[in-house]
């Protein structure tokens, strides 16, 4: 298979957990492990590309394997021709290990043993420190013990947390994630990663029955970032992506991607509103 932005395939690798893809963030390879094989997620954003999506947690997952396949396809990219095969000229380039895949990963009760596997198995490559290692979240689970202990890891590892915000109202998060956490928590919770591990805020903006969001949005959206900051917490910036891939869910009919120009000035506005550098990836 020839990778490419729009080809995020979980079996790209033919493993069960471990997965390349061209990441347009990165511009490079990020190595996928996905903890979720069950399809499983505590939310349902109505972009997600996962098909047969369903409500659920992350089930019990076989370490050894996910070990074992991490090590092979690392070896294929690093000390093998799998770049030259399967990626672009423009993207040969080994960015990072992402926790992610087809649910929520902190739903895993074995996150923190994830965490230490992976650390363990870049240190043996030699990539430790090198290589990012970053948890793609939606942040509402950081409270959780062993979730901490992940974080922490990551933390001495050059781990990231990217935590996804895509709206800063309860109305908002209801519509876009299908998910009833209130601010103050997505708020508290977001405290609490910056203060365990390095974090960036993920983003995307998408037009919803042909609207982009709304003021009121934006306004909430940028106040709750400058709250966060004015916390004392640490952000490092945000990512502010576009529709990219098909959805699989129900709503996807009623989506389309928002102009450049519209992310770009959503961009500089949440910039001059927090101090934060703000990307845009259309």
């Amino acid at each position: 298979m020839r990778l490419s932005t729009r080809i995020h395939d979980r079996d790209a690798a033919g493993f069960v957990h471990v997965y390349p893809v061209v990441s347009r963030r990165a511009r490079g390879v990020s190595v996928g492990v996905n903890l979720n094989t069950n399809n499983a997620c505590n939310w349902r954003c109505v972009y997600c590309q996962v098909p047969d999506l369903v409500r659920g947690a992350a089930p019990e997952i076989d370490l050894e394997l996910v070990e074992t396949e991490l090590r092979a396809l690392l070896d294929a990219i690093v000390n093998g021709d799998y770049m030259e095969r399967h990626v672009p000229a423009d993207s040969r380039r080994l960015n990072d290990i992402a926790l992610s895949g087809n649910g929520e990963p902190t739903t895993s009760k074995q996150i923190d043993r994830v965490v230490d596997l992976i650390a363990r198995v870049l240190a043996d490559f030699g990539l430790l420190g090198e290589v990012k290692l970053v948890l793609i979240t939606n942040g509402s689970l950081i409270d959780r013990p062993e979730v901490g202990r992940a974080l922490a890891a990551m933390a001495r590892a050059n781990g990231e947390v990217w935590f996804k915000l895509d709206s800063a109202t309860q109305e908002g998060r209801e519509k876009l994630n299908d998910a009833k956490i209130t601010t103050e928590r997505v708020k508290a919770n977001l405290i609490l990663a910056a203060g365990l591990c390095p974090t960036r805020i993920q983003t995307i903006a998408v037009g919803f029955d042909g609207a982009p969001p709304s003021e009121s949005e934006q306004c909430a959206y940028v106040e709750l970032l400058a709250a966060v900051l004015e916390s004392g917490a640490e952000l490092r910036d945000v990512l502010l992506y576009g529709l990219e891939r098909v959805s699989y869910q129900p709503e996807a009919p009623r989506l389309s991607k928002l102009p450049l120009e519209w992310l770009t000035a959503f961009a500089a506005r949440i910039a001059a509103g927090t101090g934060l550098p703000v990307s845009v990836h259309p």
